[in-house]
């Protein structure tokens, strides 16, 4: 699809210049001193010469080959080159100037203008306010940007930044590594972030993408995009520009709890991306992507000359969801033959202060011929009686034998320049404190688990009654805040196979002592208004009466609390539920992200979810893997396997909902937010009941 852009028979610089502080100039240069063997042109209606070669009036004088136009000129003159590109047959341009929709309606128009035209001519156009891009390996260096380029290396880089490309570029030369290609993608008028994935999946010489975002275009294409791409070859990503302005204004817990970034969060994770929160982190992931083997499993050993630096990583490993490994008595004994006799042989393996280049090797090959390790952490703070550059030598044949990834944290700085250099030579990532050695492990253990996970689709699911939730929907009560009434919420829930306690909507006190017979004490009394947000914080909520006098009291407490807050017309009725027994409350629900679609929730629940955070989104609909991990990551959903006197809960039950929530939210786009809490998880195989629901709809 886009072979001809990234590696063209003919480049024509457009706005080509001898002035060397123009951009035209910037671009000609980098061209030539990159050695780019395809034919090179540039274009200049005052005409001249530039690098020894002919500067040509227009597009049209320029002899063929010629698939690339780069246009470096001001942007109120880039349409009409444009124009110029359709009638020659260049079907690939870059447009580099600013100008655009970023400033302003003016510009908004100006680049419509150029879409309209490159659409018109089939032109597919990299930009506006862009600097270009690079392949190391082709080579070509068809940016502006200020020479030394990148060294050629295995790691792709796309950025919406041209500020941030220039940088990394310094910064990657200065840290020794190199770089396939990069992107600058600049406004996105046409090739966006998933077009240019899609591109560098089947570069050979790339082996990990790392990008940095400021946004998508489109959240379901870039999804799937990001997920083909993903499972050939792994996706970093920082995304920045977050906004939480719109927490204030949603009323339910589901809404205030995700935020923007948790929906890319969600999403980075439905399509297989790895979401670094800083640059160094970025990089440093995508070397270890790049240089390591991948593990079999999380189970790490440490390796170290000092105690500190080893305790540092054991809890790291911790924090990251990793483990020590175990480490076998043949092992140990190996070890005690290795080591000196007060080492510690235990997982972490202190070697003592004095530990050398040939404890470091040796004790390296014992932990890595362990069955039960999948990765080692090798911790070198400047040793006292060798050097770290020596400790390097011996450590680096160990290293490259081994089919087990290998971290190192290389402590300090002036005394381990020497072996930093040796490492990275070797392609072995080195990082300089252990927690940025064990993050990187984890991230080893996360892609492994991505390509091991099945390729599920959402399931089937029997039960589900559409167009009678459709009629309840469309006869539903709606507030002023977009929020329905309990019964009908409930009602919908319950046409999807969410199952609700038994209970009956009431207008007197004389008819919740009637449906409390009718259902059988203990019962509890809910007021029904939409406009409530959260029925206990105004006291609409009465629960465990067992007697027709406590349920009348409990009735005319609920209207003399709730009328103080909202017009008695308003409140559409007492709900008189049936009392559920004791077991695990939780709260799930479906909010919808305006970007990437709806978001399932799962987490601890009660009145107190927003401030316990225990809570994880994902991309409806769902598949049973998805809905594993959601548990598996939160507490609550750990908890359902019972936790001191708590008896197992009825998991597959909790699975079963989220799921159907998940294909509710994609059955039903008027739905925007739907909040049961709590959902009470029974004992093992008794069920799961949404005790209270929350259901709000586009208005």
């Amino acid at each position: 699809m886009l072979e001809a852009f990234f590696s063209p028979r003919g480049v024509a610089v457009v706005g080509a210049s001898q002035n060397p502080t123009k951009l035209g100039y910037g671009t000609a240069r980098n061209l030539v001193v990159s050695e780019y063997s395809g034919a090179l042109h540039f274009v200049n209606p005052r005409g001249g010469r530039l690098f020894d070669q002919p500067i040509y009036p227009n597009l049209a004088s320029v002899p063929d080959p010629v698939d690339l136009a780069i246009i470096m000129i001001p942007a109120v003159s880039v349409p009409g080159v444009l124009e110029e590109c359709g009638q020659r047959g260049i079907r690939f341009a870059i447009v580099g100037a600013g100008g655009f929709r970023e400033v302003g309606p003016e510009g908004e128009a100006l680049e419509e203008r150029c879409m309209e035209i490159a659409h018109a001519h089939k032109i597919r156009v990299l930009g506006p306010n862009c600097i270009g891009f690079l392949d190391t390996h082709l080579p070509i260096n068809a940016t502006f940007l200020p020479l030394p380029g990148p060294i050629p290396g295995d790691i792709a880089f796309l950025s919406h930044s041209g500020a941030i490309c220039e940088a990394v570029i310094d910064w990657a030369r200065g840290q020794g590594f190199g770089l396939s290609r990069l992107v600058s993608l600049g406004n996105q008028m046409d090739l966006n972030e998933g077009d240019m994935l899609s591109a560098v999946v089947t570069d050979p010489n790339t082996r990990v993408v790392a990008m940095y975002m400021e946004g998508v275009g489109d959240g379901p294409i870039f999804i799937k995009q990001a997920g083909e791409v993903t499972r050939e070859k792994p996706v970093v990503a920082i995304k920045v520009g977050l906004s939480e302005a719109g927490r204030a204004a949603v009323a339910s817990h589901t809404g205030a709890l995700a935020g923007k970034d948790v929906a890319y969060d969600a999403a980075f994770r439905k399509a297989g991306v790895i979401r670094a929160r800083h640059s160094e982190e970025m990089f440093g992931w995508a070397q270890a992507l790049a240089w390591c083997p991948l593990p079999s499993g999380p189970n790490i050993a440490v390796l170290t000359n000092a105690g500190g630096p080893g305790a540092i990583a054991a809890d790291a490993l911790e924090t990251e969801g990793l483990h020590l490994a175990k480490l076998t008595e043949a092992t140990r004994e190996l070890l005690r033959d290795l080591l000196p006799a007060a080492a510690s042989l235990r997982n972490p393996v202190d070697m003592l202060a004095g530990a050398g280049p040939r404890e470091y090797a040796d004790g390296l090959r014992a932990l890595l011929e362990d069955d039960g390790v999948d990765g080692v952490i090798v911790i070198l703070p400047p040793p006292p009686m060798t050097t770290a550059a020596e400790v390097a030598g011996a450590i680096i044949p160990v290293i490259r034998l081994t089919s087990k990834p290998v971290m190192v944290a290389l402590m300090g700085d002036e005394l381990i320049v020497h072996a930093a250099r040796l490492f990275r030579q070797s392609h072995i990532p080195d990082y300089r404190f252990p927690e940025r050695a064990v993050s990187a492990m984890r991230v080893l253990v996360e892609r492994k688990r991505h390509l091991d996970a099945p390729r599920e689709i959402p399931p089937d699911l029997d039960g589900i009654h559409l167009e009678k939730a459709k009629e309840f929907i469309e006869r539903a009560e709606i507030g002023e805040t977009g929020f329905v009434d309990s019964t009908a919420s409930t009602k919908v829930l319950e046409n999807y196979g969410i199952r609700i306690p038994s209970e009956n909507l009431v207008e007197t006190s004389e008819q919740a002592v009637e449906a409390a017979n009718q259902l059988g004490y203990p019962v509890a009394l809910k007021v029904v208004a939409p406009d409530i947000p959260h029925k206990s914080d105004f006291g609409g909520v009465v629960l465990d009466l067992h007697s027709p006098q406590a349920v009348i009291e409990g009735y005319e407490h609920i209207l003399r609390m709730t009328t103080a807050t909202v017009p008695e017309k308003q409140i559409r009725g007492v709900l008189v539920q049936k009392m559920v027994p004791h077991g695990q409350d939780i709260i799930v629900g479906v909010v919808r992200d305006d970007q990437f679609g709806p978001l399932v929730m799962f987490g601890s629940g009660g009145v107190e979810v927003e401030e316990l955070e225990d809570v994880t989104f994902a991309l409806a609909p769902l598949t049973y893997h998805e809905v594993e991990r959601m548990l598996e990551c939160t507490w609550a959903g750990r908890r359902l396997r019972g936790y001191r006197n708590l008896p197992p809960a009825d998991r597959n039950a909790v699975i079963e909902v989220l799921l159907r929530l998940g294909q509710l939210a994609v059955d039903l786009p008027q739905v925007m937010e739907v909040e049961i809490n709590p959902l009470r998880a029974l004992t093992d195989g008794d069920g799961a009941l949404a005790l209270d629901v929350r259901m709000r709809l586009e208005r």
